[in-house]
């Protein structure tokens, strides 16, 4: 059984936290029941099958991590580029870059490039007697990065409610966008979707300061999406425009309370919204750049960003015990707090403080914009079993009966486990050094 075990192992890459499944699944001939093919676990090592457990965090398990970002680098650029069922005319579609940042809740300790964080001539301190400037040259791996000059005159309450609400202030930018490109044309809002389509795919990031903000990309379809263009009157420029205007108007207001008072949540004033080339060479970033950028991000974290952790809290106690630096903290007892009050029970704060507030997904995406991640892993599983075509057959029936039995590794097998992910990652590596090396033309 120990050979069988390895290949379970090695076929699933050196998951770290593998899901164990018990079951069948039989094929057979819808006309005559004529078996087909057969699949069983009564043959497999204690009678179960491990699969992925397809963790996009990299600390969590890098094997399904690397897996997800590679996903994911197909999904943003299949949105850019073609394939995946989208076709490649989207490259001449208004399409762009898009940064969307936090409001300020208070000056923090920052890099500039070699020079000082924040000179005051004057000098001068808060009213908390703690000096309102710094002088200091910090890099970029300087502890002090992100966190306030003074921690008493930040707004942590109004971070964790930016967080809290950043997700509905993604929707009403995206609201005031299409508000603007139907102004712009002359067209009723409600009669914008017979014109053009907005499609788009975002990816959120935390910041040194431990803020969220967001990376889209944001493209224009044709009313049957994107297979077909977009009016002639519906440019980039006019796109750029609507982005820009729709930031700066776009705003939620919290829930009104006794504790803080009352808050308008707005985007920062760092915004950026930059077209996308479809080639090297030409003013902007390219597809491949895009792609890259949002995959690098997707697979890590709040733990691997210092914002946070990557499992949930259950109390005060486990705040104080997290390893994680002080305004990181201070944000989740602002969490834990804020969670306490009946008027924020639906934003569940203390579900949330692990996240600093921000309970959205690391990526969304319109349902037009790509492929999807489902369709992803059933093209590579159908690429390892050797199949070139679709399977989709109306003369087939498939019966599937598995249940769930158990999770994770013996010791010794996890040992077996890690040894192959690290094998694997080398693989990788050497492939893509040898790759470097001919394409600078280094012979071996």
């Amino acid at each position: 059984m120990f050979p069988r075990l390895l290949d379970q192992i090695k076929a699933i890459g050196g998951c770290a936290h593998p899901i164990y499944l018990s079951g069948s699944t039989i094929t057979s001939d819808a006309l005559t029941g004529e078996v087909i093919s057969s699949y069983s676990t009564a043959g497999e090592p204690g009678e179960r099958l491990a699969v992925r457990c397809r963790n996009r965090r990299a600390s969590v398990c890098a094997p399904c991590a690397y897996l997800h970002a590679g996903d994911t680098y197909q999904l943003i650029r299949a949105g850019l580029s073609g394939g995946k069922n989208i076709p490649e005319s989207v490259r001449d579609q208004p399409r762009l870059f898009v940064t969307l940042t936090a409001p300020s809740f208070g000056p923090v300790h920052r890099s500039r490039d070699g020079k000082r964080c924040r000179p005051r001539r004057d000098g001068g301190v808060c009213v908390h007697g703690r000096p309102v400037g710094c002088g200091l040259v910090h890099t970029e791996d300087a502890p002090a990065l992100g966190r306030p000059l003074c921690a008493d005159c930040y707004d942590y309450v109004g971070h964790v409610l930016w967080h809290a609400h950043a997700g509905r202030l993604w929707d009403r930018f995206t609201t005031a966008a299409r508000r603007h490109l139907a102004s712009a044309a002359g067209i009723p809002r409600s009669r914008l979707r017979d014109h053009l389509v907005v499609s788009f795919a975002k990816v959120a990031e935390y910041q040194k300061r431990a803020a969220i903000h967001f990376h889209a990309v944001v493209r224009l379809d044709g009313p049957a999406g994107p297979g077909t263009p977009p009016p002639r009157w519906a440019t980039t420029e006019l796109l750029t425009d609507a982005v820009l205007t729709a930031a700066v108007s776009a705003n939620v207001r919290a829930p009104e309370s006794r504790a803080y008072g009352d808050a308008l949540l707005v985007w920062g004033r760092q915004l950026d919204a930059r077209p996308i080339r479809a080639f090297e060479g030409d003013e902007g970033p390219t597809d491949d750049a895009v792609a890259a950028y949002v995959a690098k991000y997707v697979s890590k974290g709040t733990a691997d960003t210092g914002a946070g952790l990557d499992y949930r809290v259950s109390g005060p106690d486990d705040i104080a015990a997290a390893v994680v630096p002080p305004h990181v903290r201070a944000l989740m007892a602002t969490c834990w707090r804020l969670g306490g009050l009946p008027e924020l029970g639906h934003l569940r704060l203390r579900t949330w403080a692990h996240g600093l507030g921000y309970r959205g997904h690391i990526l969304t995406k319109t349902r037009r914009y790509s492929t999807t991640y489902t369709a992803l892993r059933e093209e590579r599983a159908a690429f390892l079993r050797g199949e070139t075509e679709s399977t989709d057959d109306p003369a087939l029936i498939a019966e599937s009966n598995w249940r769930y039995v158990g999770s994770g590794y013996t010791p010794g097998a996890a040992r077996l486990a890690a040894g192959i992910a690290e094998d694997l990652a080398m693989s990788r590596q050497l492939a893509r050094e040898a790759a470097e090396d001919e394409a600078r033309g280094w012979e071996p």
